[in-house]
């Protein structure tokens, strides 16, 4: 198993900062309580400059789309999931793992890379179901605890509802499950906790633009090998919410016609984590002051953000202060 390098840093118990200047006239200024071990998840929009709704990462598992098409089932990556399918083992037996290929969900949300692939396939009017068993690696929590591994199959989605079957990884206590697609929502979550639980955590698709929250990407070797990682970032809402990146200009002189005249992008980490970096001499994180973002929302307004800190006013990490203004 792949582990993400984890990095801790915080200043000196007694240490705080300095009181930010208010922000300029028509500026909202604001914080993302992540808290210092990340373990919320942070929804929030820049139409009403407020938090929608705060989750625990731990909260869920897998995540079901509810677009009225969709298929696609999504893992938690905040928690470094994993999944690998088992090679043709029964589903309840003692399961092998040796040789597995073992697969994320790429951060920027492209379905062609999704790590639960061909669990169901459409062949002009007919849908054919794989009855595959997957073996579900549920990551670990912001303590750094592992979670478990449960097994897994997929048997069909009938109408708006999805029916699956999980158990123990030794096979034991199997259950069957069903999640119907919530409107409104890009999708329902499901925890493998206790019986299994359907958690319609996710606020309603159109009242927020970004998630504060871990997740997990793809960083290279210096010989060009790709591994997966856990980072602190944000990631976008994918129903039609775009962002890009002005190269040039400060914050404050960028206006309406540049962000109109930017290239969007609708990858899901398109604002990401590298808006800050660790110094391993200071043992601090750095916010990157100078580079902005453009977010397109949903109804096509246009905002202008950027990072300030990485640190609350007693010091403590995972607690990004960003700034944002209406274009």
């Amino acid at each position: 198993m792949i582990l993400p390098f984890v990095i801790v840093s915080c200043f000196k118990e007694d240490e705080k900062l300095p009181p930010l200047p208010p922000p300029p006239a028509g500026v909202v200024f604001d914080t993302a309580a992540m808290t210092p071990f990340y373990k919320n998840q942070i929804f929030y929009d820049f139409g009403t400059g407020n938090t929608v709704e705060t989750i625990l990462k731990t909260d869920w598992d897998l995540g079901f789309s509810c677009d009225t098409t969709g298929v696609r089932i999504i893992l938690n990556t905040s928690n470094f999931m994993k999944i690998a399918d088992a090679n043709g083992q029964a589903f309840g037996a003692v399961i092998d793992t040796s040789g597995f290929d073992w697969r994320f969900d790429k951060s920027d949300g492209n379905p062609d890379s999704a790590a639960i692939l061909n669990w169901l396939n459409i062949s002009g009017s007919d849908t054919l179901y794989s009855g595959h068993t997957f073996v579900v690696d549920r990551g670990m929590d912001e303590q750094g605890n592992l979670r478990g591994m449960r097994q897994l199959v997929f048997d069909s989605l009938k109408g708006n509802t999805y029916y699956f079957r999980f158990s123990n990884y030794n096979g034991s206590g199997i259950k069957s499950f069903s999640i119907t697609k919530q409107a409104g929502v890009n999708y329902t979550y499901f925890s493998f906790a206790g019986s299994g639980l359907a958690k319609p955590l996710e606020p309603p698709k159109e009242s927020w633009d970004i998630q504060f929250t871990q997740y997990t990407t793809l960083l290279y070797t210096a010989e060009g090998a790709a591994y997966p990682y856990l980072v602190t970032g944000v990631l976008l809402n994918p129903y039609k919410v775009k962002s890009a990146v002005e190269p040039v200009k400060s914050f404050e002189s960028i206006t309406l016609i540049d962000a109109e005249s930017l290239q969007f992008s609708s990858a899901l980490d398109g604002i990401g984590y590298d808006w800050k970096y660790y110094s391993f001499e200071t043992g601090n994180y750095t916010v990157v002051t100078n580079k902005t973002f453009i977010i397109r929302d949903f109804e096509g307004s246009y905002f202008k953000l950027r990072f300030v800190s990485f640190y609350n006013q007693l010091g403590e990490k995972g607690y990004p202060v960003f700034e944002f203004q209406k274009l």
